[in-house]
C-alpha cells in the first residue's frame, strides 16, 4: 500500500488549498480514510475523516471551512481547505485502513497506512 500526498504549499491567510492523496495497492472505495496534521512541537491531530460510504467528520478547528472527499475512480482522497489561518500551518498526512466501516475516526491508532506528508504554510 502506498499513499502519496500532494497539493501542499504556501497560501495567504484567507486563501485555499486542495490536498490530494493518491492511493496504490489500496482501494479508497472499500476502506476508510482520514487527514491528520502535525505542527512543529505538537502531536499529530486528526483533521477530517471519511467512512467507506463517504460520510465525513471534521475536527472543530476546520469544520465549516474544509471538505474531505474521495474519488473512487481516481482512487484519490482530497481535503479542500478554505479560509486558511496561520494555525493551519503543519505537515498534513493521509491515513487509511482497509475494511468497510460506517464510522469515522480522528485517532492515529485507527489507521494502518500512512503517507509521507505534504507541508502547508500560511502567511
Amino acid at each position: 500500500v502506498q499513499l502519496v500526498e500532494s497539493g501542499g504549499g504556501s497560501a495567504l491567510a484567507g486563501g485555499s488549498l486542495r490536498l490530494s492523496c493518491a492511493a496504490s495497492g489500496y482501494s479508497v472505495s472499500t476502506g476508510y480514510m482520514a487527514w491528520f496534521r502535525q505542527a512543529p512541537g505538537k502531536e499529530r491531530e486528526g483533521v477530517a475523516a471519511i467512512d467507506t460510504a463517504g460520510a465525513p467528520t471534521y475536527t472543530y478547528a476546520v469544520a465549516g471551512r474544509s471538505t474531505i472527499s474521495k474519488d473512487n475512480v481516481k482512487n484519490t482522497l482530497y481535503l479542500q481547505m478554505n479560509s486558511l489561518k496561520p494555525e493551519d500551518i503543519a505537515m498534513y498526512y493521509c491515513a487509511a485502513n482497509q475494511g468497510w466501516c460506517n464510522r469515522t475516526f480522528l485517532v492515529t491508532y485507527a489507521y494502518k497506512y500512512w503517507g509521507q506528508g505534504t507541508q502547508v504554510t500560511v502567511s
